[in-house]
């Protein structure tokens, strides 16, 4: 028993991160039925661990349960991606803010870091990363764990908009000048420089249509 415990979290979270890619990638439609019985056949798997993957990504708003259609993958519209933008606007501008005290020559390097690996991605799929580990650092030092529980959401719905309108308009490598702002304004301790760029920077998503925070 001690030795199927220890396997069960891992066999879960096998399966729920595979569908979670797939979804933010567009691979899985919004719309789409997740059924158990081909998941647990493709991860040769048990129904109980697809269950609670299946709970994990409904936590995260990737899918949901409904009453006699099953566990479907969520849609994300125009009006999703208002509201995502205004409350990353908001919640990520808050984490920065307690943040910043925290932060140090390390922080600094490793934002740079993550700019210039978002200057090299020869991908949609690395550049998203890039861009996540970058904003995931401003937030980093805010010792408020739902505070940052609710930011990975919010990322998941942006990263998710963001192969949507590359798959349709594709994809050129990029670098985001915003993010070398934010760092300047970050090294010279203007935090409320800082915090403005942030803020323009992720309501940009927005304004041109593209996910450009």
């Amino acid at each position: 028993m001690t030795g199927l415990k220890n396997n069960h979290p891992s066999t879960v979270e096998r399966i729920a991160e595979a569908l979670r890619t797939r979804i933010i990638r567009g691979e899985i439609a919004g719309g789409a039925a997740l059924k158990q019985d081909y998941v647990a056949q493709e991860f040769n798997a048990s129904h109980v661990p697809v269950r609670e993957a299946f709970r994990h990504l409904e936590a995260q708003g990737l899918v949901i349960t409904l009453p006699r259609r099953g566990v479907r993958v969520t849609t994300i519209d125009r009006a999703a991606i208002k509201e995502n933008v205004e409350m990353r606007g908001a919640l990520e501008i808050l984490a920065l803010r307690h943040s910043v005290a925290k932060f140090g020559a390390e922080h600094i390097a490793r934002l740079e870091q993550a700019h210039q690996a978002c200057a090299q991605a020869a991908s949609l799929v690395e550049w998203d990363a890039a861009n996540n580990l970058f904003h995931d650092i401003l937030s980093s030092e805010c010792a408020m764990p739902r505070l940052l529980t609710v930011l990975k959401q919010l990322q998941l719905v942006n990263s998710r908009y963001l192969f949507s309108i590359g798959l349709k308009r594709g994809w050129q490598p990029r670098s985001d000048h915003d993010h070398m702002l934010i760092i300047d304004a970050l090294r010279d301790k203007k935090i409320d420089r800082a915090v403005q760029l942030l803020s323009m920077h992720i309501g940009t998503m927005e304004r041109v249509g593209f996910v450009a925070a």
